[in-house]
């Protein structure tokens, strides 16, 4: 196992969709993308959306092929599952999707003001002991509010907890985020097709298990 991650790593320093933070954090360089994803990467001026935690980038990459008209970066710590990502984004020659190897507490050092337009937050540790560290807190919220779109950056949590279901509802309240949309079970009510037709593979281990699938969208301006 040790041997397969290794080989993945090494490939991953191919591939030219893939940017990794220690390849800047050692030469003490600023990220040559913030502020210029669109014309510097993309090559167009099409919405950007951001993955969080996005592991191997199954709704990355399902989000990137219904939607050619907008930008995709699944962002995660770990790049032996990002190596699929990329893999599958080069072999179906996706050119409107990239991948970011990085902390997501350090993600202002990677987006610019208002450079991001919507981020999506799938299937994330609830941390029922640590709300600080949840990726839906008002602490990783703010960090978020410094890269979305002022008066229209949205974010979506997609989710099998109920207690995260909850505690973003109820800090969405308390910090005047508007919530665009509210759907208890994503398989039980009508919604967009996006939320049923891509499953991760922790979303096929939940529903098995009869769990519940949760879905917030918010205004966080």
């Amino acid at each position: 196992m040790a041997k397969h991650k290794l080989q993945r790593f090494a490939e991953n320093e191919t591939f030219a969709n893939l940017f990794q933070q220690s390849n800047y954090d050692r030469i003490g360089k600023e990220f040559p993308l913030r502020g210029h994803w669109q014309e510097n990467y993309f090559a167009n001026d099409n919405p950007i959306v951001l993955e969080l935690g996005c592991g191997k980038g199954e709704y990355t990459i399902a989000m990137s092929q219904r939607n050619r008209d907008k930008n995709f970066i699944g962002v995660d710590r770990k790049g032996a599952r990002l190596w699929r990502g990329c893999k599958d984004a080069i072999e179906q020659e996706l050119k409107n999707v990239a991948f970011l190897r990085i902390a997501i507490d350090n993600i202002s050092n990677y987006f610019a003001e208002n450079e991001v337009d919507e981020i999506w937050v799938t299937f994330p540790d609830p941390q029922p002991k640590k709300e600080r560290k949840r990726l839906v807190s008002p602490k990783f919220i703010e960090t978020y509010r410094k890269i979305l779109k002022k008066g229209s950056g949205v974010l979506h949590l997609k989710s099998d907890s109920d207690l995260l279901y909850e505690y973003l509802l109820e800090t969405a309240s308390a910090q005047s985020w508007k919530v665009l949309e509210n759907i208890k079970d994503v398989y039980a009510q009508e919604c967009d097709s996006i939320l049923t037709e891509v499953q991760t593979f922790y979303e096929r281990k939940w529903l098995e298990e009869g769990k519940t699938i949760h879905y917030i969208k918010l205004l966080v301006y």
